[in-house]
């Protein structure tokens, strides 16, 4: 199956007005009441918006505070210098708040080495290195080849034999992992990449560090006030 979308840079969000018009009108809450048309379903187990599927994926890594009352998920793909210019402020943004889960989802939209990078990753995982080969991957300043990707994530400390025993043990469930994350991103509606979703809230573009501080504030305001 091809896994590839249409691809481009979100418009950036440059102030908190902007922000907060996004958290508005264009935002899309993880309820059904709230979803758009096209991500509706009849069941739960057809809907692919739940916020169980979304939020809690449970074959994909969590960092931050694996406990924190507000999830930020990214929609990434490696190849994606936007996504690599904004790992650092959203890491410390993560870091500075204490109480925010942290998910990254694969969606490999810019070509064949964004799969490739893809699916290495999710395998290291079978070995508890998810977290530093996503890192090492992050850190890279130019495009991608088979052979860079694979010396980098030797030089973080993956073993590279049994990675390609887990990746071919596990080609199945890694991907089904692309293929939700695929149908998730394209249910909300997402144009490029990075994406995100702040606690129940769509914000489709790129925030500044102050921006993604208002919107996990506002996340939960509005968690606080549905309780």
């Amino acid at each position: 199956m091809n896994l590839l979308a249409p691809s481009g840079r979100p418009k950036p969000v440059t102030t908190r007005r902007e922000a907060l018009a996004l958290l508005g009108a264009g935002s899309v809450a993880l309820g059904a009441a709230a979803m758009p048309r096209t991500a509706l379903a009849e069941t739960d187990g057809d809907n692919v918006l739940t916020e169980a599927r979304v939020l809690h994926d449970p074959d994909i890594p969590v960092a931050g505070n694996s406990d924190g009352d507000v999830t930020i998920v990214e929609y990434f793909d490696y190849e994606c210098p936007y996504c690599r210019k904004l790992e650092p402020e959203l890491r410390q943004v993560v870091f500075d708040d204490g109480k925010v889960r942290l998910i990254w989802k694969d969606w490999p939209i810019l070509g064949p080495m964004s799969i490739v990078a893809t699916k290495l990753v999710l395998a290291s995982r079978y070995q508890n290195k998810f977290i530093q080969a996503h890192d090492a991957l992050m850190a890279l300043n130019s495009r991608l080849t088979e052979s860079r990707i694979n010396e980098t994530l030797a030089g973080a400390g993956v073993d590279m034999d049994r990675l390609k025993r887990d990746l071919a043990a596990n080609e199945a469930p890694i991907k089904a992992i692309v293929m939700r994350n695929n149908d998730q991103a394209t249910a909300f509606g997402f144009k490029g990449t990075p994406s995100f979703i702040v606690g129940k809230f769509r914000v489709p573009g790129i925030l500044t560090m102050e921006e993604f501080g208002q919107v996990i504030a506002d996340a939960r305001k509005a968690a606080a006030a549905r309780k």
